[in-house]
């Protein structure tokens, strides 16, 4: 128990809250009597200011552009370690030892294949739906195919559901894409490793031979790494209202799968591409600058600035250089797209108004022009995320059940409505 009090005083009362310490980061207000004691609840809309769980996962620093994933900074491990290290590490809070590693890879390897019967699951969808409405579905459809992991009061049962999430999702995510373009679906194949195996997936066709490039297959690696976890954003917090309602694991997935979509969250790299397709060209960049300037005009520059960082996406600077390597290698710097995306970086490097902002490229702009140039269709685009933050969703649920202090989410509200009034007659209204 900590012995730092803040102090509240309501009129000529007088409450305290305890203060309570994290390992990094700004202390917070236990505010968990407050309506005991003063019968008020606090406001805050976005849960901008409220710190709705404790975590040891994901620590992020937006006044330094720091992101550590269980205190390993995320440029660190990007350079370092594959997206299966930072699995076994975001799930278990330590870096595997090589054995350690060995096993884990080949545990998920083992789980990549889906049951057959979902095959005729993506039948039911048109063709022309969009990936993420299917990824919600069939996600959400997994509790009916594996039903020997949805207890979650079972340890097992919760392990298998992690590491069929995890193995399955790259999966899943290959076959929305292959039903959306009218192609045969394509098996795993457990020679290949997790980026790989997923580009071989969605790319390879039974007509010819598909040889992953190593260096599109990094870039693809990168790009899961960098997408693993996020502390507590929408949909990861939409993972944990779901969970604390004690539903099984695949349904707090799907419910995070169709959260992630909103253009605001997910679709983020999917609307900035879209719009660096809406300029068009270079010449009209002045005209767009000008436009997301006028507070009267609604057009937003999306790929720049975040809700969290005030400084650079920390994730930005990785990406921006993988961008480059992807981008060279397959010789597409004639691209339209690309030459409005590298002269609106410079601008807004350089404008006092986005410094001043500190409206710095994010993530999302990055990622878009890679996967595009990857040969990905931007409806694609949020569905790789999905499979990216997957692991930290099941990572951040897990946590979550294993948390003696949890309780069904159940935010208040400030009513704003009418207050009680009597029914009258439809002949007397």
């Amino acid at each position: 128990m900590t012995d730092k009090v803040a102090k509240l005083v309501i009129g000529d009362q007088t409450h305290e809250f305890p203060l309570l310490s994290g390992t990094v980061g700004p202390d917070v207000i236990d505010i968990r009597t407050l309506y005991a004691k003063t019968g008020m609840f606090t406001y805050d809309p976005g849960f901008t200011s409220t710190a709705a769980c404790d975590s040891a996962i994901t620590y992020i620093d937006g006044d330094k552009g720091q992101l550590l994933y269980r205190g390993y900074p995320i440029d660190q491990l990007s350079e370092n370690a594959s997206y299966i290290e930072v699995c076994y590490l975001l799930l278990y809070g330590e870096l595997p030892n090589k054995t350690q590693l060995v096993e884990f890879d080949e545990l998920v390897t083992r789980h990549t294949m889906v049951h057959e019967q979902m095959h005729y699951f993506y039948r039911g969808f048109r063709r022309d739906a969009h990936p993420m409405a299917i990824m919600t579905g069939v996600v959400g459809a997994m509790a009916a195919f594996y039903h020997d992991s949805t207890d979650i009061t079972d340890p097992q049962q919760r392990e298998i559901a992690s590491i069929r999430m995890i193995a399955k999702m790259p999966t899943i995510a290959a076959m929305a894409y292959k039903y959306s373009v009218g192609q045969p679906f394509v098996y795993p194949r457990n020679d290949l490793d997790y980026a790989s195996n997923f580009l071989h997936m969605c790319f390879s066709v039974p007509a010819e031979n598909y040889e992953v490039n190593p260096t599109i297959a990094k870039a693809m690696d990168l790009i899961f790494t960098l997408h693993a976890d996020h502390e507590q954003n929408a949909s990861t917090s939409t993972v944990r209202l779901a969970g604390s309602s004690d539903a099984n694991p695949f349904a707090c997935i799907a419910a995070g799968v169709a959260c992630l979509w909103g253009p605001a969250h997910g679709g983020a790299n999917e609307a900035a591409l879209n719009m660096l397709k809406e300029i068009g060209t270079v010449d009209r960049i002045p005209e767009f600058i000008a436009r997301a300037k006028d507070k009267s005009d609604p057009f937003k520059l999306m790929g720049f600035g975040h809700r969290v960082y005030k400084n650079f996406d920390p994730r930005a600077t990785v990406m921006q250089k993988t961008a480059k390597e992807v981008l060279d290698l397959l010789g597409v710097h004639n691209n339209p797209t690309l030459q409005v995306a590298q002269e609106l970086e410079k601008i807004a490097l350089e404008d006092p108004y986005f410094i001043e902002r500190k409206l710095y490229p994010n993530v999302d702009f990055y990622s878009g022009i890679i996967l595009e140039a990857i040969g990905f269709p931007t409806s694609m685009f949020t569905v790789l995320f999905s499979v990216a933050r997957t692991v930290g969703w099941i990572s951040q649920w897990k946590e979550m059940i294993g948390d003696p202090q949890k309780k069904i989410g159940r935010p208040r509200q400030l009513y704003d409505g009418s207050p009680a009034r009597d029914y009258k007659q439809v002949d007397a209204r």
